[in-house]
């Protein structure tokens, strides 16, 4: 995922002062509004990141759980419903490579899939876990009312219904 060009939620750490202790990492009121904005939410009642710093020449890993509280549209009746995540952070950021050595071919291991480059002394964790809480998002969330309105709308998907039962008749 390329960041966008104005984050909604930054939180920038420096590689030489990273906390020992676990740390919440929290996101304001206007991050919350502008990260549904862009996850095509209804809203974002409450994002928190607790997570551990760990680092070792440069490479710093980010690991911990990040919770959040949001408001989404039902898949099938469009009607806004709640929604809980609770999601482990697993987040590698190491040195940015140098562009000579990305010409040569490297082999990747799965581990290496997970890992955020990042430029200087410092990285934007909030972008990371803004991608995090994106990625923990179902698309095709079924709330509450979503069997009602199948039903009231024909999507009960009966076998005497729809294009296959059209096609059945024809063998």
């Amino acid at each position: 995922m390329t960041p966008p060009a104005d984050p909604e939620w930054v939180r920038i750490i420096d590689i030489r002062h990273l906390p020992t202790w676990a740390e919440d990492i929290v996101a304001d009121d206007t991050a919350r509004r502008r990260l549904a904005g862009r996850f095509g939410l209804s809203a974002i009642d409450r994002l928190v990141a607790t997570v551990t710093f760990a680092g070792d020449k440069g490479t710093i890993s980010v690991t911990g759980q990040i919770r959040a509280a949001i408001v989404q549209a039902c898949a099938i009746s469009g009607e806004d419903f709640p929604v809980a995540i609770d999601e482990p952070v697993n987040l590698r950021f190491v040195p940015m490579r140098d562009p000579a050595a990305l010409a040569e071919e490297i082999e990747i291991t799965a581990d290496d899939c997970d890992e955020i480059e990042y430029a200087g002394l410092t990285f934007d964790l909030g972008e990371a876990l803004a991608q995090t809480l994106a990625l923990s998002i179902d698309p095709f969330a079924q709330g509450p009312d979503a069997d009602r309105a199948r039903a009231e709308h024909g999507l009960a998907g009966t076998a005497t219904t729809g294009a296959f039962a059209a096609l059945k008749g024809k063998e």
